[in-house]
């Protein structure tokens, strides 16, 4: 009963540089052989392993970067061989629809998919199943490593696209994508039960799905989705068709026509916005899977609060990501939220305050890295399709981080000094207001905490502040605003970070 996971299929990248685990399920006690092969048959590694609970898990010695190997897994009765293997650079991309958005919809998507080739860059989408249905099993099943090429890609995340393409170009060694998000989902759907009963914050998603969820049995929960799946759909189509007759309507219009958007899905024990639901489903069975680093956007779920405890949920998430994947200090390289405000809706300034929760996450775990994109969110529209931006940006990342390169950064304060009524932040990068207008966005504040708009000047890494009636300034921030646009760049192009204190 030898059942290799699909993560090791024909056309997978495996990770170079670090052991290489490799796992499946097998009968109890048997003895598993592996053998990673060259494309001239030359043995390169091999391994053993006895099969406990019905799985197995075999260590190969680390590797270089290789093309056209194959893996070849044997239990003595069944022999499974896996052809076109690479060896190179593995990252898992995981969040919500930002990083869920998909090359076909992105822009320069649809040219890209038509003309595309790049074998060297490859991506496995873990199936979206939110319970172990047996259509879940069925998916898993089938699903395959895939190359890039024309007519194919049009499924994988953007943003982890460009991220890869740009990589690959730079490295020369085969680079492989493993998609794992799902859309609409709060940090808590990524990490088991047990692990976020150990915060306070962790706790408080449980009690309060919990109590939302009591009593409703699995037969309830899907009857119940597939009403609400229908209504969503039929509402959806007739909004896109009068979106359609009414070119540049607002939503509320829209709402006003159609009633309110029925969002609201239903609560149960298969639902995929329930806590720890999703990492049992599509974390967890990607586990030991060896991994270069992590690339993860999402947060917008979570921004419902200013007293928001995000970093302490962030860093736990971390942590067991680093735990399930068996490496203390595998590298977290992820995006802060940009700027975004729904079209009639009120600046609820609940996104700045979960942005500096994830720049403060950054700044207290190693290993870890923040791509800025405070310049590139949109109004009334919360998935942005530029995502070559976002993959560049990790990317720059990943030069510093990953491999320990010179790399553009985004701008950030590094200290400041109060005279009178002038506050001057210093920054390790000198600043210029790209639109050659005054430095936007930016306010002061006083003891009292009231803060008012300042008026900035730029001395090279020097900005220096004053408000109008405040006159022993305390205080300090910069694009508190779920949506405003911001001037203050760096020579590099990247915009000055987000800060407040």
């Amino acid at each position: 009963m030898l059942k290799v996971s699909p993560i090791f299929s024909d056309g997978a990248v495996l990770c170079r540089g670090k052991e290489l685990r490799i796992f499946g399920e097998a009968a109890d006690g048997a003895r598993i052989h592996v053998e990673l092969r060259d494309g001239k048959d030359a043995l390169l590694a091999q391994g053993e392993a006895r099969a406990f609970g019905g799985r197995f898990l075999a260590v190969l010695p680390a590797q270089a970067a290789n093309t056209g190997c194959r893996l070849l897994i044997s239990d003595g009765q069944e022999t499974f061989c896996a052809l076109d293997v690479s060896i190179g650079e593995v990252f898992l991309a995981g969040g919500q629809s930002n990083m869920e958005l998909e090359l076909r919809n992105a822009d320069e998507g649809p040219e890209l998919i038509d003309s595309h080739v790049n074998p060297m860059v490859r991506y496995f989408n873990v199936p979206k199943y939110a319970w172990f249905s047996q259509e879940r099993q069925q998916a898993w099943g089938q699903v395959r490593w895939q190359a890039i090429g024309p007519g194919r890609g049009q499924d994988m995340s953007a943003a982890a696209y460009f991220f890869a393409m740009k990589l690959q170009r730079h490295l020369q060694v085969p680079v492989g994508v493993i998609d794992c998000y799902w859309g609409g989902t709060s940090i808590t759907c990524w990490m088991e039960e047990k692990w976020l009963r150990r915060t306070a914050e962790g706790l408080r998603y449980i009690e309060e799905y919990e109590k939302k969820a009591a009593g409703i049995t699995l037969e309830e929960y899907l009857k119940k989705e597939r009403e609400f799946r229908r209504v969503l759909n039929a509402w959806n189509d007739a909004a896109g068709k009068y979106r359609a007759e009414h070119p540049g309507c607002e939503w509320a219009e829209v709402e006003k026509e159609l009633g309110p958007n029925p969002w609201n899905p239903p609560a149960g024990p298969a639902d995929p916005f329930r806590p720890a639901g999703l990492y049992d489903t599509m974390v967890a069975p990607l586990s030991p899977l060896t991994l270069t680093g992590i690339l993860f956007y999402q947060g917008e779920t979570d921004a419902t609060s200013v007293d928001s405890k995000y970093d302490t949920l962030m860093m736990s998430l971390i942590d067991r990501w680093r735990e399930t994947f068996q490496e203390e200090g595998l590298p977290f390289l992820f995006v802060q939220l940009p700027v975004w405000l729904e079209q009639g809706k009120t600046d609820t300034k609940t996104w700045p305050a979960l942005r500096l929760r994830q720049s403060a996450t950054r700044d207290r775990m190693r290993n870890t890295g923040m791509a800025c994109l405070i310049d590139q969110g949109e109004f009334n529209n919360l998935h942005p399709t530029n995502k070559r931006v976002v993959g560049e940006r990790l990317y720059e990342l990943a030069r510093e981080i990953i491999y320990g390169e010179k790399a553009e950064k985004a701008p950030r304060i590094t200290g400041r000094k109060i005279e009178g009524s002038m506050m001057t932040l210093m920054t390790d990068q000198p600043l210029m207001a790209r639109d050659g207008k005054e430095p936007a966005l930016l306010e002061l504040a006083g003891a009292d905490g009231n803060f008012v708009p300042a008026r900035a000047m730029l001395e090279g890494p020097f900005l220096h502040l004053t408000a109008a009636g405040v006159e022993h300034p305390l205080h300090a921030r910069y694009a508190w605003t779920d949506y405003g646009l911001v001037n203050l760049f760096a020579a590099n192009g990247l915009p000055l970070e987000p800060f407040a204190f």
